[in-house]
């Protein structure tokens, strides 16, 4: 697109970023979007918005700088909160489904502190402008999950993962997880009107990437709070699940765009409770 159709862009803007197709944005975006409001971090790395609800959940969509045509971030990082549901209204502003060979190509523009989110969108030679009012970021979670505290740890294609969601009972009020270096090595359950399911990967599965189980954890996590996980899951084409000796859950997936570049969504979830040996 030509440059010259958005306005310059002058070094005041705390945050200046463009995208050649705002859908990249948009569907990462929606694979988060489970709460009305998000927290945006912005570092010369790219774009972090995250969401969490009832201090269980944290999910973080993670947008490289090289996805965006330019990215500039004048301060070490930029951070604000803004209404998800508002801004993903203003990047589908010309339809979510655009004619083939078509796109929206966005800008987007943050003087700083006080100040509101500008998008310029673009489409067919008609330009939009939209304003979103800013907030006070909130001070997120901290999950303090790194890979060193990591205990076990799967890749799975996650056409695996979509078939157990499709097939368990989802009217049970938690998901069961184990992860063992011996079998069942790793088992999904429920526990719903219909009685209990159990759903078995072997080690040696062809959905299996990678089996790194160093003991045999169990932990159950509300499945109300997986659920807004699976529109990341849809996008995705493998998903990481590790957990930490506390028996929290980190999925990550792994999404791949239209051009082919990868992006990540993580969800960050609590176990329910600490389960004894007995209940199991």
């Amino acid at each position: 697109l030509p440059r010259s159709r958005y306005p310059a862009m002058p070094d005041s803007y705390a945050l200046s970023a463009s995208l050649d197709n705002a859908r990249h944005l948009s569907s990462l975006l929606r694979a988060v979007h489970f709460q009305d409001y998000a927290t945006c971090l912005a570092t010369a790395s790219g774009l972090r918005v995250t969401v969490e609800d009832a201090k269980c959940i944290q999910a973080n969509a993670f947008i490289q700088a090289e996805i965006f045509q330019e990215f500039s971030v004048q301060e070490e990082s930029v951070m604000f909160r803004i209404s998800l549901s508002v801004l993903l209204d203003c990047l589908t502003i010309f339809g979510t489904s655009s004619l083939p060979g078509t796109s929206t190509a966005l800008r987007m523009c943050y003087r700083g502190y006080g100040h509101a989110l500008k998008l310029f969108l673009e489409e067919g030679g008609v330009v939009t402008v939209c304003k979103i009012n800013t907030q006070e970021p909130e001070e997120l979670l901290d999950f303090d999950f790194c890979s060193t505290k990591v205990v076990n740890k799967i890749i799975l294609q996650s056409e695996g993962l979509r078939e157990a969601f499709a097939e368990l009972d989802m009217t049970s009020e938690v998901l069961q997880i184990t992860m063992s270096p011996d079998k069942p090595y790793f088992r999904l359950s429920t526990f719903g009107n219909a009685g209990s399911a159990h759903l078995d990967y072997p080690r040696d599965s062809d959905l299996m990437e990678a089996f790194h189980c160093n003991q045999t954890q169990t932990n159950r996590y509300k499945i109300s709070l997986l659920k807004p996980s699976t529109k990341a899951l849809a996008l995705s084409c493998k998903v990481s699940v590790r957990t930490d000796a506390q028996g929290f859950l980190s999925l990550q997936y792994m999404i791949r765009n239209e051009d082919g570049q990868i992006c990540f969504v993580e969800y960050y979830c609590c176990p329910d409770e600490n389960i004894t040996e007995a209940e199991l």
